[in-house]
């Protein structure tokens, strides 16, 4: 932008000379001396202009490509593991949790309709034909409807605990991958930094060209890691969020199924 800045004011400039040039050519400035003026001026921009294109042709995609090539290949290559496990693991979770959520207030509309039309097999149906957690748990629990409240409530907190277990799978590795980038990062750091003072050690001379290229592979890998880290945590807090929302709806719809069944009971 800077260089884009540069040219408009140099042709301003330009561009307000020539006028005035013009202007007062007959009792001032020769015309040869303004040709040779304006020749400069334009031979500047086109310097200009053709420098713009070299110097901004790198987009944010290439220079981070460039910036993860410069870095230590070792410690580099290993926090990309990380962000490509940690995505795909993320990834994985939030559709399985998208499709595992449910309408619940629906839901349970239609079993109270189909229990109290056609009894517990008529919700139980209802239950096989939808999908998710928390039909699953309406029909554990309609399952043992036959036997007791009791049994039946049983039943629906056993299930819900496993329908848990299901929902938070592979979750743990997503945080493994969030606590080990930035480690990776600061531990490429550290050994950049030791070999940095070991150039110096062998030279024998604090010379800044010396270190300067280790220092900055060392920062590069301390970046490359954060970056991993912020990336994999956003996705982390939306599955546990989206977690705490569907074991919520379950423990709801258990409340309203086991009113429910005492309602049904009652009415027999």
């Amino acid at each position: 932008m800077k260089k884009l800045f540069s040219i408009m004011a140099i042709a301003a400039m330009v561009f307000a000379g020539t006028l005035n040039a013009n202007a007062a050519v007959q009792t001032s400035t020769p015309a040869s001396m303004h040709s040779m003026v304006t020749a400069t001026a334009v031979t500047l921009i086109q310097d200009e202009a053709a420098d713009l294109p070299e110097e901004e042709s790198l987009g944010f995609h290439q220079t981070l490509k460039k910036y993860f090539i410069q870095g230590t290949p070792l410690f580099m290559g290993i926090v990309l593991l990380c962000l490509i496990l940690g995505l795909a693991i993320a990834i994985e979770r939030i559709i399985y949790l998208n499709l595992s959520t449910t309408n619940t207030q629906k839901l349970a509309e239609n079993v109270e309709e189909a229990l109290n039309s056609g009894g517990i097999e008529a919700a139980k149906e209802v239950c096989r034909n939808t999908k998710g957690p928390v039909a699953s748990i309406y029909y554990q629990g309609l399952d043992r409807a036959d036997e007791s409240i009791e049994a039946a409530e049983k039943s629906v907190v056993a299930y819900g605990g496993v329908q848990m277990g299901q929902l938070e799978k592979n979750v743990s590795w997503v945080s493994l991958f969030i606590a080990l980038a930035p480690m990776l990062g600061f531990m490429g750091t550290v050994i950049g930094m030791i070999l940095a003072f070991d150039k110096i050690e062998a030279a024998g001379d604090m010379n800044p060209s010396l270190v300067a290229g280790g220092i900055k592979v060392a920062l590069l890998t301390t970046v490359f890691g954060l970056i991993v880290a912020i990336i994999l945590q956003i996705f982390y807090n939306y599955i546990i969020a989206k977690i705490d929302s569907i074991v919520n709806s379950m423990e709801d719809a258990s409340i309203t199924l086991i009113d429910m069944l005492v309602d049904y009971k009652n009415k027999k």
